[in-house]
């Protein structure tokens, strides 16, 4: 009798035992940002974890370590120990066909770097801030190491506040006499001089011809303000000339947009430049002028509601502990949707209008994904503001979309089988991996 107690004991106590830690990452988590690190570390040392998609917020489940309990409440980041009996019940629920609610497996950290200037320009870069917050390593990358092939290294890059066109920024009206200005023009003039460039224009083209090529054969890009719309605008305009003298030291083409050439962007079409060199705009894609227009306080946008068992991808884009995100505004602080190619996935918009701020799509093994605006919690991030402080905004809503794209490459991907689902009369094929969908109606 003693015997059947003690075996009894040891059973119970197997299957309450502390095996799963849980970061729930609804509104009470008393930081979201510090928990996208957390997670990305676990990756980086060879563990795998589970990132359960819609449920209490897009939470991480791990197995438990003391170590990794440690780094909890070290980060101050809110956290629960499930015994066997609730880790099953959790598991049972995000995993049960009538919840909208997906599990997926992270298993490796991806590698990655961030598209910069060497100089310090005048304003702060909100992906370089989410990762230093986070605690989450990168490297950094300009023109001559993406040309010379250094990105075959990483798995994800990031783009800076760039402007691709070669007309540093636009900014000539406002700043042309500044140190600032003065140092940003000549460092890519230096730059295109080296690697053997009579223009910037020309050395900027080559560079997104080269992201371009790392994209399609798998890689992961991010781009936010002017470094979205100036990308595919530096690829329509490979037969013409939209840089003034001022700029490049000859005149621009007055006919050039009727030779845009659309069909190498990954995102936009049928869009028309703003030729004027003083008028601080590339092209008729941006939304600024209407936000500035509505003010702060209406300008909201909404994530998209996806079916997180059909649509894994842009559900982990856009997990977050709230669907309604406070707008924010850049250079490019979002895209008429009428410019948008047909096979780009809207992830956020504000209701009602043709405005959209945050699109992903496929191309070629690889994907992009694209948000508007500066800084997530600085509305109107002026030239010579200081950097936001993180420690202030630890549940930033916007941060944490940037850092859904730093996670979601560690997605396991499936290999060896297709994955049939079907969902509002609508049967989804996955085709080798879950980042290369088609769906056949």
């Amino acid at each position: 009798m003693i015997r059947l107690i003690f075996i009894l004991f040891l059973f119970l106590s197997n299957c309450f035992a502390q095996v799963k830690l849980l970061i729930p990452m609804e509104e009470t988590q008393t930081n979201h940002l510090k928990a996208y690190g957390i997670a990305y570390r676990h990756l980086l040392s060879g563990k795998e974890l589970d990132w359960l998609l819609n449920y209490h917020g897009g939470s991480f489940m791990f197995n438990y370590s003391k170590n990794l309990e440690e780094e909890c409440k070290t980060n101050k980041v809110s956290y629960e120990l499930l015994n066997g009996t609730e880790t099953a019940q959790v598991y049972a629920f995000v995993q049960d066909e009538n919840n909208n609610t997906e599990l997926v497996r992270l298993e490796k950290a991806a590698r990655i770097a961030v598209y910069v200037p060497p100089n310090a320009l005048p304003w702060d870069d909100a992906v370089q801030l989410a990762l230093d917050y986070a605690g989450i390593p990168y490297e950094k990358l300009w023109d001559e190491e993406v040309l010379s092939g250094k990105l075959k290294g990483f798995d994800w890059i990031h783009l800076h506040h760039e402007d691709f066109t070669g007309q540093y920024g636009k900014f000539f009206a406002s700043f042309a006499t500044t140190d600032w200005y003065l140092i940003q023009k000549k460092t890519n003039e230096d730059m295109a001089k080296k690697l053997g460039y009579s223009k910037v224009s020309q050395l900027k083209r080559d560079v997104v011809k080269k992201l371009n090529e790392y994209i399609a054969n798998g890689g992961f890009l991010f781009s936010m303000c002017s470094a979205t719309d100036t990308y595919d605008i530096s690829l329509a305009t490979e037969n013409t000339d939209i840089c003034a003298e001022i700029y490049d030291g000859d005149p621009l083409d007055i006919k050039a947009n009727e030779k845009l050439d659309y069909s190498n962007c990954i995102a936009f079409e049928n869009f028309k430049i703003i030729l004027d060199p003083l008028i601080y705009e590339y092209s008729n894609i941006d939304i600024t002028d209407e936000l500035l227009y509505i003010g702060q306080y209406n300008d909201n946008f909404k994530l998209v509601d996806f079916q997180a068992k059909i649509d894994p991808v842009p559900s982990m884009l856009t997990q977050c502990h709230t669907s309604l995100i406070k707008g924010f505004m850049g250079q490019t602080s979002g895209f008429k949707k009428e410019f948008l190619k047909k096979n780009v996935t809207i992830l956020g918009m504000n209701e009602g209008t043709n405005w959209v701020r945050y699109i992903h799509g496929n191309y070629g093994k690889g994907t992009f994904t694209m948000l508007g605006g500066h800084d997530p919690e600085d509305y109107q991030h002026l030239v010579g503001a200081p950097a936001t402080n993180l420690d202030n905004y630890p549940n930033s809503p916007g941060y944490r979309l940037i850092l859904n794209n730093v996670l979601f490459p560690a997605a396991k991907k499936e290999k060896n089988e297709n994955i049939k689902t079907k969902s509002n009369k609508k049967l989804y094929l996955y085709e080798k991996n879950i980042f290369n969908y088609t769906a056949d109606c």
